[in-house]
């Protein structure tokens, strides 16, 4: 009996984590089933799957209901007037809410993540609203989507997108993680994406106060031009970004330009107008910390997922039925306060909704020789849109360390849904980031653009480091 005791008392420190892995266990249980055996062809698209390759078909309980085309949803919508208000389904009301003491009930439809936050943030809520499958996207997206079928492939250690029909969704029917993934990074968001005045913040360590920040933005993802071309044509640019810090004081002119080109590790330039010189950032990617943040958010935590793939091991568990962020007009209410959006622990209840959804769910773990500050993390990809929707990273002890969520609307610009802003919890500190949020912006809205306007950031060339120092030196 002795030897017992002393063995389950020595075991005591990983029962912590032996608990969070028999979770997972448990909730891998509840997937619809493992790699799906989707019906296979162009001719499935429209029939049983969404033009984008989502199932059809309601859930069996029926809370998702069957997809139909969501048709006009923004109701008299202008740029500059706040999209929510203008919503369709506005007036929906919530059908429960899910709390700590409700939370065993509710379990088998949240990710492990999720969970997480119930137990450790007080007074965690979430309201659970109607399921609404508002994505679709334009015609010549859905044209070059079935076209990619049979046609779309990746590079030969099949982690970055070699050739596809864009704009369009490389792999409607994914038979492994990373093509999931290459979905979620080619979903249609236009040829660019205009924020004047990005809003994020992070909450303070005990005794502090909230570190704000606000930049000018700017995405430009060539390969979203109207009609159809290969991938190969923009020489398999992925994106290319800048921005400019508006505040803090401390930060403010500093800027930044970065080109991620598929299966490359991101080019950074970076100015500091202290010096007035720009500085090639050769390792500004992956876990390295973002500057001005506080060490709470790398690189590629950016829009819950953000750069190149090639330190991980990408696995394609299945699919899942979660309550996830959706229809979140929360996060982009340009007429709001920060203050009531950000709690002290927690974005606010009411500024998050949720819904029931089938995701996708990807499995990373960093791969033999490589190195990351999260050896293992978890993606729940939207089967309607292929946005990001969750993420969850672990530690080197295999515990919950960081939960991310992203808020996906309906793009009125663009017919499809995209996610821009997103919340992070760091369980390990006990604090949390929201990033990439227009809340309180005003007239500076977050604007998709589906033509060439004739701004200099829809130009490859706008994003140099000769360009960077010429345009910040002004």
């Amino acid at each position: 009996m002795k030897d017992v005791t002393e063995r389950l008392e020595g075991e005591a420190p990983t029962r912590r984590v032996f608990q969070q892995q028999l979770f997972m266990t448990l909730a891998v249980s509840t997937v619809l089933c493992s790699v799906q055996a989707a019906p296979q062809g162009p001719e499935a698209l429209g029939s049983k799957l969404t033009p984008l390759g989502g199932e059809i078909a309601a859930s069996a309980s029926g809370d998702i209901p069957a997809w139909t085309q969501p048709g006009q949803q923004d109701e008299g919508w202008s740029y500059g007037q706040v999209r929510g208000e203008h919503w369709k389904f506005k007036g929906d009301k919530p059908l429960y809410s899910i709390d700590a003491n409700n939370l065993a009930q509710h379990s088998s439809k949240l990710s492990p993540g999720q969970v997480e936050l119930f137990k450790r943030i007080p007074g965690y809520r979430m309201d659970v609203y109607p399921t609404r499958r508002t994505c679709s996207a334009p015609d010549f997206v859905v044209e070059n989507t079935r076209q990619n079928i049979g046609f779309a492939k990746l590079d030969a250690a099949g982690l970055a997108l070699d050739e596809a029909h864009v704009p369009g969704i490389p792999f409607p029917m994914p038979s492994t993680g990373a093509e999931v993934m290459w979905n979620m990074k080619m979903r249609y968001r236009g040829v660019g994406v205009e924020i004047p005045r990005t809003i994020s913040g992070i909450s303070p360590r005990k005794g502090g106060e909230w570190l704000r920040q606000s930049t000018d933005t700017f995405f430009f993802t060539p390969w979203g031009k109207k009609g159809s071309a290969l991938f190969s044509s923009v020489g398999r640019l992925e994106n290319a970004t800048f921005f400019n810090y508006l505040e803090p004081a401390a930060l403010a002119g500093q800027s930044a330009v970065q080109t991620a080109v598929a299966g490359e590790q991101a080019t950074t330039f970076y100015y500091f107008p202290g010096q007035r010189r720009v500085r090639r950032m050769p390792s500004y990617s992956y876990d390295a910390p973002q500057i001005g943040l506080d060490n709470q958010y790398t690189v590629d935590e950016a829009n819950v997922f953000f750069g190149t793939m090639d330190r991980f091991d990408w696995k394609l568990i299945g699919k899942q039925e979660l309550l996830v962020p959706y229809n979140d007009f929360g996060a982009y209410d340009t007429g709001a306060k920060v203050e009531t959006f950000a709690g002290n622990d927690s974005i606010a209840p009411q500024s998050r909704r949720y819904e029931l959804h089938r995701v996708w769910v990807v499995e990373a773990n960093v791969r033999q020789g490589m190195r990351h500050q999260a050896p293992k993390r978890m993606f729940y990809i939207d089967e309607d849109s292929w946005n990001p929707l969750l993420a969850v990273d672990y530690d080197k002890q295999g515990q919950i360390w960081k939960v991310r969520e992203g808020f996906s609307i309906p793009v009125y610009e663009t017919g499809a849904c995209d996610v821009q802003a997103q919340v992070q919890y760091n369980l390990a500190d006990g604090r949390y980031l929201f990033d990439m949020t227009s809340i309180g912006a005003g007239k500076n809205d977050i604007r998709w653009l589906t033509e060439d306007n004739g701004s200099p950031r829809l130009k490859r060339d706008f994003f140099t480091s000769d360009n960077l120092r010429a345009i910040s030196e002004r």
